[in-house]
């Protein structure tokens, strides 16, 4: 299968919408991205991506062609993995965290110091503020959209990211203006709009 990205994807419009079985394969990427920020592990992050294309391949007749289907996806994503994660809490107690320990798998890198940095500063976020992190920022949504996703105010993923971009610079110990050096764009998706300036 050859690789998609959202800039190839053909414009879906209410007036001119796409077949969603034919624009979501481009947004199989952003999908996992998502889900490995979300599990921290790569077995899991396949897993998810691969259950929540299941569930919307299942419910397309619920998709409305023309609106933003990344959003829709992410939200199916996301409540398939919180779904999961529910189920394991009443599955097997795991009151130390020893068993969620025992998932973190540390990212694929490509040697760079400052990325590597970076990772380990994103994984000791709390799972919220990675989430809101990589919705707001690396994979573009607006607050607005965020919120939706999410289910909270428009005000609490505001917060929620400031607090989260704040924390990220504190622990990569940057000071105001300071650069991360050798970042992918990623990283400067989460890290823009905040005191740190990511290059």
């Amino acid at each position: 299968m050859s690789a998609y990205s959202k800039s190839d994807m053909p414009k879906s419009t209410p007036e001119n919408p796409m077949d969603p079985r034919e624009e979501l394969p481009y947004h199989l990427p952003a999908m996992r991205a998502f889900a490995i920020s979300l599990t921290r592990n790569m077995a899991a992050a396949d897993d998810l991506v691969q259950d929540s294309i299941v569930k919307a391949w299942s419910s397309f007749d619920k998709f409305e062609p023309g609106t933003n289907m990344r959003a829709w996806l992410f939200t199916i994503l996301r409540n398939t993995f919180y779904s999961g994660v529910r189920k394991r809490r009443r599955d097997m107690p795991d009151p130390d965290g020893v068993h969620t320990a025992s998932l973190f798998e540390k990212p694929a890198h490509d040697g760079r110091l400052a990325m590597n940095d970076f990772m380990v500063a994103f994984n000791q976020l709390s799972p919220v503020h990675r989430e809101v992190l990589i919705l707001v920022g690396a994979s573009g949504f607006s607050y607005e959209e965020a919120a939706e996703m999410t289910g909270v105010a428009v005000g609490t993923v505001k917060s929620r990211a400031s607090r989260a971009r704040l924390r990220l610079a504190e622990l990569l110990k940057l000071d105001e203006g300071e650069e991360l050096v050798g970042s992918d764009p990623s990283t400067m998706a989460v890290m823009s709009r905040s005191a740190v300036r990511a290059a």
